[in-house]
């Protein structure tokens, strides 16, 4: 055991465990930027929704979508989240969606990571409860799926800006209203505050929180149609 502990805390490997969207469309098209940074390091990715525990779990570190409140973990912001709605343009058009109030004529497209259309339409719009249930729904346990579904101009999704940045870029979604609603939560990098990092998982840290940075402005200043 003792041997073992000191081969992992020499290793070159990093275990990271990231939320399967988050994983699939932030994380994975800028892995390749890390390895070139750190050549030496073998990352280990997961994608899962799971809490890890790491005193039980081959994980060096994890982000998490929560309120960084957590007494035994390292817990440092990545981004601050915000639900901002899209659709596909033609979608937009189709309904005339030009304020708040016209989501009354869309479907609604729900996911678990920001379960918030109900108090958007709070916020937002003077519908009443029967004009909101009124309204066509499909839910999505991920968020990926209900992202997909808007650019396929099957309803209005709210997401978080890091989630569909290629969508924006490539102008197959579009923000169409400028409300953008605070949800009190964000992507937190964490990691046990009783076990130090080794060098490779010090290094990804370092970088994660650094690339994160670099780009946050970008997001802050994301173009309305």
């Amino acid at each position: 055991p003792a041997r073992e502990q000191l081969r992992l805390r020499q290793s070159s490997a990093v275990w990271l465990s990231v939320p399967p969207t988050l994983a699939a469309r932030w994380f994975a098209p800028r892995m390749a930027a890390f390895l070139q940074a750190q050549p030496g390091v073998s990352l280990h990715l997961s994608a899962s929704t799971d809490v890890v525990d790491f005193d039980r779990d081959r994980v060096d570190l994890a982000i998490r979508h929560f309120d960084g409140h957590a007494p035994n973990l390292q817990a440092e912001l990545l981004y601050a989240d915000e639900a901002r709605l899209y659709c596909a343009p033609a979608y937009a058009q189709r309904m005339g969606i030009t304020q708040p109030a016209d989501v009354v004529r869309a479907s609604l497209l729900h996911n678990t990571l920001l379960p918030y259309w109900p108090q958007w339409i709070e916020r937002y719009t003077d519908l009443s409860v029967a004009q909101m249930h009124a309204i066509p729904s499909l839910h999505f346990d991920q968020s990926m799926m209900a992202i997909e579904a808007a650019v396929h101009s099957q309803g209005l999704v709210l997401s978080s800006a890091i989630l569909t940045q290629a969508e924006m870029r490539e102008g197959t979604l579009i923000e169409p209203l400028p409300q953008r609603m605070p949800v009190g939560k964000g992507y937190y990098l964490v990691h046990s505050k009783h076990s130090p990092l080794r060098p490779a998982a010090q290094a990804l840290k370092d970088w994660l929180l650094a690339r994160a940075a670099a780009e946050v402005a970008l997001l802050a200043s994301a173009p309305l149609v």
